[in-house]
C-alpha cells in the first residue's frame, strides 16, 4: 500500500508493531489530539494514522518521525516508550531496535527510557540506502550525528556533508535533510539528541 506522502506500508502483527501503535495512540490522546488533527499536523491520511494504531501497518521511519514531530516527541522517543522501559540501565541485548521496511536501516535506542533529555540513538544504514526526513521531523532538538563505522553522506538542506569515521557533525536549525550511505557497505553512526 502506498499512502499520499509516497511511503510504503506494509502488512505485519510483530509485538513491535503493536508497542509503537499504542504509543502512538497513547501520545496522541495525552496531547488532546484527534485522529484528524495529527493527521493535519503530520501532512498524512486518517486512513493512515489508524490503521498504524491498529497495528495492522508497520510505518517507515519518515511516516514514524512525521507523526513523532506533530506530537512534538522525538522518534527514538515514541520507539523507547513503545518499549516501555523505566530502569536507568538497559542491557545491548534489551535495547530495542525497529527496522525502518523501507530502506532497512536499523535504529536502536541506546538510553534508558528514563535518561531523559538525552538520547542516544545507533543507526545501521545498509549500503546504497537513503532516508530522507522533513525539516518538521524535527521538533525543538540538538543534535550530533558521530560515524562509528563505513561513510556516511549528510544532506542539511543545501548543504552535503561527507562523513567518514570518528567525524562528528552538530546538526544545525531545522531544515529537510537525507542519510545517505553512498558505498557498498554498512554504515553506522551515533545520533545524541537533547530538548533545546
Amino acid at each position: 500500500m502506498i499512502n499520499r506522502i509516497g511511503t510504503i506500508l506494509t502488512v505485519v502483527t510483530d509485538a513491535l508493531t503493536e508497542s509503537l501503535a499504542a504509543a502512538l495512540q497513547a501520545a496522541r490522546k495525552a496531547r488532546g489530539l484527534s485522529v484528524s488533527a495529527l493527521a493535519e499536523g503530520a501532512g498524512v491520511s486518517r486512513a493512515m494514522i489508524a490503521k498504524v494504531e491498529r497495528g495492522e501497518a508497520q510505518p517507515t521511519a519518515v511516516l514514524l518521525a512525521r507523526l513523532a514531530g506533530a506530537l512534538g516527541i522525538t522518534l527514538s522517543e515514541l520507539v523507547a516508550r513503545a518499549e516501555d522501559g523505566g530502569g536507568r540501565l538497559v542491557r545491548a541485548a534489551d535495547q530495542p531496535t525497529w527496522t525502518d521496511p523501507a530502506s532497512g536501516y536499523l535504529r536502536r535506542t541506546v538510553s534508558p527510557a528514563s535518561g531523559r533529555p538525552l538520547e542516544l540513538v545507533e543507526i545501521e544504514l545498509p549500503a546504497g540506502a537513503r532516508v530522507a526526513f522533513a525539516a518538521d521531523s524535527y521538533p525543538d532538538v540538538h543534535q550530533q550525528v558521530w560515524v562509528l563505522a563505513g561513510h556516511l553522506r549528510l544532506e542539511e538542506g543545501d548543504a552535503v556533508h561527507e562523513l567518514d569515521v570518528g567525524d562528528c557533525l552538530q546538526l544545525g536549525p531545522p531544515v529537510a535533510r537525507a542519510y545517505v550511505n553512498p558505498t557498498g557497505r554498512l554504515c553506522r553512526y551515533l545520533v545524541a539528541l537533547t530538548r533545546r
